[in-house]
């Protein structure tokens, strides 16, 4: 999705770090409780230090809902989070994106368009009645509204299974269409027991998705082809290679990977799951991380006493969230204290309404 970002001025892009350091504390300092600056945990360093509480995207979102006292809530993350943020907060709230170029891969891979027609094809041939849409969190306001206008809920990487379980059970529904991430969707089909056969990968660049009618009826799980560019990466090359070299080693990987990883790793789970597996793990423990390689930083940074790399040496960080910058979080604070709101995230009232009640929908049940 392109995005307009206006290029910062020269003081900003031409800044030494101290000097950003010295304007954002500044900023800070001046705006007091109004601010909340929240990190999520795939941010560089030079923005999380800032951040006044680091997290995933629905965790910060909730945590901006509930800081009521706040007006400005930067967000440093991606549009999504943004989006997600403004919808759960209150209306005396602005959300704040530092750089409007920060978006997601993945969410770009399904937008209401394609989704929509997708329905429509599927409607030809399946009972939609029983077809439930649930959208990865990982997604737009618009897709988040779409699933609330039909049934259906958000899901996150810690709760896909609760939710797809409520889908095919309490929901009454025969099918779900489960989009933007393929991985996450047939990982979380696995842990339920369900096979390969039972799923059916809904290709939107191909007429009827490239799927024939009689696999379309049959098939339980419809997992719309997108994928995480960084979590893609991951082979099980990487795990036999790590276990070469460490057989005591432990691999724990992110369910976005590719579900012959996930096999071949120990463990797998949410970004708060591979957080509390160091946290809790015995000192001296060898573990590679399948995740975003800032947050494996900072977690061999935050505990010394173990060995936490890479599952793959060579990974690139996530390039989207990578755009925010402490040049970008210094622009948007000095606009703030100029009482200039750079850089906000608004859902339209009726998108947010729609998109409210697939969050809450999953909050209740999960």
């Amino acid at each position: 999705m392109l995005r307009l970002q206006r290029i910062l001025p020269d003081d900003y892009t031409g800044a030494t770090a101290d000097e950003l350091a010295r304007r954002i504390e500044s900023a800070k300092e001046a705006l007091g409780e109004q601010l909340l600056i929240l990190g999520h945990h795939y941010q560089r360093d030079e923005v999380m230090r800032w951040a006044d509480a680091r997290g995933d995207s629905l965790a910060l979102s909730r945590l901006a809902a509930a800081h009521t006292d706040a007006r400005y809530i930067v967000f440093c993350g991606v549009h999504f989070m943004a989006e997600a943020a403004d919808i759960l907060t209150g209306a005396h709230q602005q959300v704040i994106l530092p750089d409007l170029n920060a978006g997601c891969s993945m969410a770009d891979m399904a937008d209401l368009d394609a989704v929509e027609e997708a329905w429509e094809a599927i409607a030809e041939v399946c009972d939609i009645d029983r077809v439930v849409p649930i959208t990865y969190i990982n997604s737009s306001a618009a897709l988040k509204a779409f699933v609330g206008r039909h049934g259906g809920a958000v899901c996150t990487s810690s709760n896909a299974r609760a939710i797809l379980s409520w889908s095919l059970g309490e929901r009454g529904g025969r099918q779900v269409l489960f989009f933007p991430d393929q991985h996450l969707g047939r990982n979380t089909g696995y842990q339920l027991g369900y096979d390969e056969k039972a799923m059916a990968v809904w290709d939107p660049r191909v007429e009827s998705g490239g799927v024939d009618d009689t696999v379309l009826k049959g098939a339980t799980l419809l997992l719309w082809k997108g994928h995480c560019s960084v979590h893609q990466r991951f082979r099980p090359g990487h795990v036999a290679k790590f276990r070469a070299e460490h057989p005591d080693g432990v691999v724990v990987v992110h369910p976005e990977c590719a579900h012959d990883v996930v096999d071949a790793a120990d463990l797998a789970g949410s970004t708060d799951f591979i957080i509390s597996t160091v946290r809790d793990a015995r000192p001296g423990a060898i573990i590679a991380i399948g995740t975003e390689i800032h947050l494996v930083k900072r977690l061999a940074d935050e505990n010394p006493d173990k060995t936490i790399v890479s599952l793959d040496p060579l990974v690139c960080p996530c390039s989207t969230m990578y755009r925010i910058d402490a040049a970008h979080l210094a622009w948007v604070l000095d606009g703030l204290v100029a009482g200039v709101v750079r850089n906000q995230i608004t859902v339209p009232g009726t998108v947010a309404t729609e998109a409210r009640v697939a969050l809450d929908r999953m909050l209740a049940i999960a």
